[in-house]
């Protein structure tokens, strides 16, 4: 069995003419980037340094790799995954979670169950203004849910059992159909 993977970015296309790559970051820690060795498409690639442009680009991030120094080079990576390995992760505190370990959990309001996690939104300006980030809960009918991810509404969160219990307020199902 191979190791889990994390995805910390997807290749966009070519962003210059050295081999440097623009990519959507999908990582909250881009400072950790710069030394690590990655793996691209089962190869591994080491990256050099990273920048965040600003303009029509910004919220992307380009990344420099060694040994890829050509517009040629470059392309034949656009369009792949960045990984690192899951216990390369970055230590979170103890009332944090990655993303990725929250999707997949089935969400429970008390003892229903509510449906899968199949994406995690945060709105825009959420950490500025200490707004919660929205649960994107399909449930067993196909129909999409936005849950605010309260703390104060969380029982428990197990992510090895694959379940979340929160206490939800009624109604709140009802009224966030996507």
């Amino acid at each position: 069995m191979t190791e889990p993977r994390i995805t910390v970015a997807h290749l966009l296309r070519p962003q210059g003419r050295h081999g440097e790559l623009l990519a959507e970051l999908l990582t909250d820690f881009p400072e950790s980037l710069p030394g690590r060795t990655v793996s691209i498409d089962a190869a591994d690639h080491t990256i050099v340094e990273y920048f965040l442009p600003t303009g029509r680009n910004a919220g992307r991030i380009v990344l420099k790799f060694a040994a890829i120094d050509s517009i040629e080079a470059a392309e034949a990576l656009a369009q792949h995954d960045v990984t690192i390995a899951a216990e390369e992760r970055i230590p979170l505190a103890d009332d944090e979670n990655y993303i990725s370990d929250l999707i997949g959990c089935t969400l429970y309001d008390r003892d229903h169950a509510v449906g899968s996690i199949i994406d995690v939104e945060d709105p825009t300006g959420s950490a500025e203004l200490g707004l919660a980030s929205n649960l994107v809960v399909r449930d067993p009918a196909g129909v999409e849910h936005l849950v605010p991810y309260v703390k104060a509404w969380l029982l428990t969160l197990d992510t090895a059992a694959r379940r979340i219990v929160m206490t939800l307020p009624p109604g709140l199902i009802d009224l966030n159909k996507i």
